[in-house]
């Protein structure tokens, strides 16, 4: 670490980073599913999902940049390995290649898990008067929430 004086201390700096680098890893594990998904689904709802999942990952793919350069700016180094992003994640692989409607299910709920781990560092953000990591938290979170509202709405 190097000296740094944005009003929020070493220790709630750490706390917060500590936070961000788990939805960093949830994000980019949601963006790797995502992204899958968008190849290899097939079905009746084709074409609606892979232009959804496009829209989704596209999304993804600049909010992970986000989220790591907030860790960086709080001065601590951002994970950036598939093993670091594993041993972080609260959002477990998916095997093999399931069929449409259970690739809607699995990113329902691996949205709603990234809103939860969102939810969590948001508390932290809050309780450091952390505004910039807050406001960026708070934006995920209504994206997600969107992203699972939008999914849920494409099953019967």
């Amino acid at each position: 670490m190097t000296d740094i004086n944005i009003g929020i201390n070493a220790e709630d700096r750490s706390k917060v980073a500590e936070g961000l680098k788990r939805l960093l890893a949830d994000s980019y594990t949601l963006y790797l599913q995502t992204h899958n998904f968008h190849w290899n689904v097939t079905g009746p709802q084709f074409r609606q999902l892979h232009l959804m999942f496009e829209e989704q990952y596209t999304d993804l793919a600049l909010a992970v940049d986000d989220i790591a350069e907030r860790i960086r700016t709080l001065d601590f180094v951002a994970p950036g390995t598939y093993k670091e992003f594993s041993r972080l994640s609260s959002i477990e692989e998916t095997e093999g290649v399931p069929a449409a409607g259970v690739m809607v299910d699995i990113l329902t709920k691996s949205n709603e898990q990234v809103v939860k781990t969102a939810r969590d560092v948001l508390k932290l953000a809050q309780e450091a008067d952390d505004e910039s990591t807050a406001a960026l938290v708070g934006d995920r979170m209504r994206i997600h929430e969107k992203n699972s509202w939008m999914l849920r709405a494409t099953r019967d």
